[in-house]
């Protein structure tokens, strides 16, 4: 471009026939021509009229008019430093010069003005972004680059949850039984999971994998539950026993009796450890005391499956396979809420941590249906059909989704978004029921197991803060790893 430092204003209102101006260039193989992107036409073959400004070549009589033009032209293409200062915004007649004019309006006696700000260039070349067209919209449209008075609907950017589990461990024997709970992940990030008559530990730091303990050829593990805080691991027998583990040193603290069958579920809140067991009896043991267990919980006609303390610990829901959900609280025996919408066993159950009283619940293979509860309320809330049998339910704590596993007929893995249970994402892998689920202590990942005797990891929810490393939780490898 020319330097506009050089231009002066002079007498002969006539300027060069197309001049180009480029910004860029490119110059073709087949050809020397130059090819611009921006053309300053000749004063000749312009459409003067367009902008209300008299020709000067007309008539040697317009002398005052055409230097006019001449300073205005320049001043737009050039800046005001090329026109000669403060002239060009000098009206032709200054008496009648009014203020909220457009460029190029007549005063009524033949005299025109400049009424744009002294720096506006109408020809000037500016690369268009995304920043600025949002800009210019804002200046169309109003301030939400929306029109005024139509109710402004951000777009939205659906969160990409990946397809594929980012690792995926071998766990032989693990038993594809809808009545267990054979997968929990702690608060220390250690994995507790019940192969046969074993527990196994992998740690997610190290990505290292030992064995607990060994329950012998006579019994089986039929639950895990890690403490809400430390390294204690309660491990539900099908003997009717519940186990209690220190896992930083591999020791047995203690045997705890009072089910006369198999404890397939357990939970824990602070000061209190519950198990579910098939004799439909609900144990409440206080670890702190000598005695085995400190209340019994009789509610259910069938196989307790499912069991869930609220987050505030101040109420357990609990699942069975008499198509019940009841609610319990510390200071009675009996029920304070029972649902009985379900039409299959109950054993998915989750507490929403981001509403108080609220609850989730699936159904099994005759139901398929989640359904979400009101506790402070006693109401139902709502009914969600999902094709399959619904086997477990975790809420994510960082945002408000949750994920459901199934098993017949699909075995995928939905995440939901809550309230509107639109689905973000359907897993699949799976050969069998999706029937074991657990949560990484940072909320980003989950494991799921399923008879085919394989667990998988899945990045499924975001981070409160900021993502934690692969290494932090225990994605150091991928490919298949075998647990024990």
């Amino acid at each position: 471009m020319e330097n506009p430092s050089t231009c002066t204003a002079t007498g002969d209102s006539r300027i060069p026939a197309a001049k180009v101006i480029s910004s860029s260039y490119r110059r073709p193989s087949s050809a020397g021509a130059m090819y611009g992107d921006r053309f300053i036409p000749s004063r000749s073959s312009s459409n003067f009229a367009l902008f209300n400004l008299p020709n000067s070549t007309t008539s040697s009589s317009n002398i005052d008019t055409d230097s006019a033009y001449t300073s205005l032209l320049k001043s737009a293409l050039f800046g005001p430093q090329c026109s000669g200062g403060a002239d060009f915004f000098q009206p032709l007649a200054p008496e009648k010069f009014a203020c909220g004019r457009r460029f190029g309006d007549g005063n009524g006696d033949g005299s025109y003005f400049q009424a744009s700000p002294p720096n506006c260039n109408i020809f000037k070349y500016k690369t268009e972004t995304r920043k600025s067209l949002r800009s210019r919209s804002r200046s169309m449209f109003g301030f939400d680059g929306h029109l005024r008075g139509v109710p402004y609907s951000p777009v939205k950017i659906r969160r990409k949850v990946p397809s594929s589990p980012y690792k995926v461990l071998d766990a032989p024997a693990l038993q594809d039984d809808f009545y267990m709970n054979l997968v929990d992940w702690s608060s220390r990030n250690v994995l507790a999971v019940g192969l046969g008559n074993s527990v196994y530990l992998w740690h997610a730091s190290s990505n290292k994998v030992e064995k607990l303990c060994d329950l012998g050829v006579d019994d089986s593990v039929c639950s895990v539950g890690w403490a809400q805080r430390g390294t204690q691991l309660a491990v539900g027998t099908s003997n009717g026993e519940v186990q209690l583990w220190d896992v930083s040193c591999c020791k047995m603290l203690r045997t705890m009796d009072g089910h006369r069958l198999r404890v397939g579920a357990l939970a824990w809140s602070p000061t209190l450890l519950s198990s579910g067991s098939r004799d439909k009896s609900i144990l409440q043991r206080d670890i702190r005391t000598k005695e085995d267990y400190v209340s019994k919980l009789n509610g259910h006609k069938s196989v307790v499956c499912g069991l869930k303390w609220s987050h505030d610990n101040r109420e357990l829901a609990s699942g069975g396979n008499d198509n019940r959900l009841l609610v319990w609280n510390q200071h009675t025996t009996q029920p304070v809420l029972k649902y009985c919408e379900h039409t299959a066993a109950v054993k998915a159950i989750a507490w929403s941590p981001h509403l108080y009283g609220l609850l989730a619940s699936g159904g099994g293979t005759a139901d398929r249906c989640i359904r979400f509860w009101n506790t402070t309320t006693n109401k139902h809330i709502s009914r969600v059909e999902t094709g399959s049998q619904v086997c477990n339910l975790v809420w994510s704590k960082n945002v408000n989704e949750l994920v459901s596993t199934h098993g017949y007929s699909e075995n995928q893995i939905i995440v939901w978004k809550y309230p509107t249970m639109s689905k973000l994402a359907t897993l699949t892998g799976h050969t069998l029921r999706v029937l074991y689920l657990a949560v990484s202590p940072d909320g980003q990942t989950i494991v799921t197991g399923a008879g085919d005797e394989t667990l998988r990891f899945w990045n499924v929810f975001p981070s409160s803060k900021s993502r934690k490393t692969e290494s932090e939780i225990g994605a150091s490898s991928l490919g298949r790893s075998l647990i024990r």
